[in-house]
C-alpha cells in the first residue's frame, strides 16, 4: 500500500487512499488535521487526508511513499492526537510474490483461458491466465489483488468469462523488466524460490 507526499505540488498535505471512488460522489467530515472522505452513497472509505503532516513526521521521501508498519504507527499516533479512532487495519504484506502454479485446467468457456491455482505462500490463489506458456509446477511472479503494476493498473478481484479470478500472472513486460522478450508469455523462474517470497523488481 502506498501514500503520497508532495508539499511543492499540493502543499503539506498526506495523502492516504484506501478505495477508489468518484470525486463527485464523496463526502468529508474533519477531525482536527484529519480529513475522513467516504462515498456519499453507500459510506465506505475511501481514504484521508492528513493536513500540517510536518507537524507530527518528518517525511524525506517524495511523491509515492510505502506504507511501512513504522509509519503505520505514527498516523495511528496522528489519528489518536486527532480524536479520530478508525483502526487502520491496512494490509501491508507484499504484493508482488513468488507463486507455484500447483494446477493448470482448461477454462469452459474460453479456449485461450487456463484457471491456475497457484500457491502464494499463506494461501491458494485461482488465477484466470491467457498466456500460452503458463503450466503446471512453473515458478511465477504474481501480482496479488490490491497490488499497482508499472503501468499504473490497479489489480483487483474480477471475474473472466464466468470464472473468478484473484491476482495476475505476470510477464517480464508487464513488469517493465529489462530485456523483457516481445513475444506473449509469463515470466518462468527458476526453482530456487518459494512460494510467497517477495519479488523485488
Amino acid at each position: 500500500m502506498d501514500v503520497f507526499y508532495n508539499d511543492k505540488g499540493i502543499g503539506d498535505v498526506l495523502i492516504v487512499p484506501v478505495k477508489e471512488g468518484e470525486r463527485l460522489k464523496v463526502s468529508h467530515k474533519k477531525y482536527g488535521d484529519v480529513v475522513r472522505i467516504t462515498d456519499k452513497e453507500n459510506g465506505s472509505l475511501l481514504g484521508y487526508n492528513i493536513f500540517q503532516v510536518s507537524r507530527y513526521l518528518h517525511l524525506a521521501e517524495r511523491g509515492k511513499i510505502t506504507l511501512t508498519e513504522d509509519l503505520l504507527e505514527k498516523l495511528k499516533d496522528i489519528f489518536t492526537k486527532n480524536d479520530l479512532d478508525d483502526p487502520l487495519d491496512f494490509d501491508l504484506s507484499p504484493k508482488f510474490v513468488i507463486g507455484f502454479v500447483k494446477e493448470k485446467k482448461p477454462h469452459d468457456n474460453a479456449d485461450k483461458l487456463s484457471i491456475c491455482q497457484v500457491d502464494v505462500g499463506k494461501e491458494t490463489l485461482q488465477i484466470v491466465c491467457g498466456a500460452p506458456n503458463v503450466e503446471q509446477g512453473h515458478y511465477v511472479v504474481v501480482a496479488k489483488v490490491g497490488a499497482v503494476m508499472p503501468s499504473g493498473m490497479k489489480i483487483k478481484d474480477a471475474e473472466l468469462r464466468g470464472v473468478p479470478s484473484s491476482g495476475m500472472i505476470c510477464s517480464a513486460k508487464e513488469l517493465n523488466l529489462p530485456d523483457a522478450p516481445k513475444e506473449k508469455g509469463i515470466l518462468v523462474l527458476d526453482d530456487h524460490h518459494s512460494p510467497g517470497e517477495t519479488f523485488e523488481f
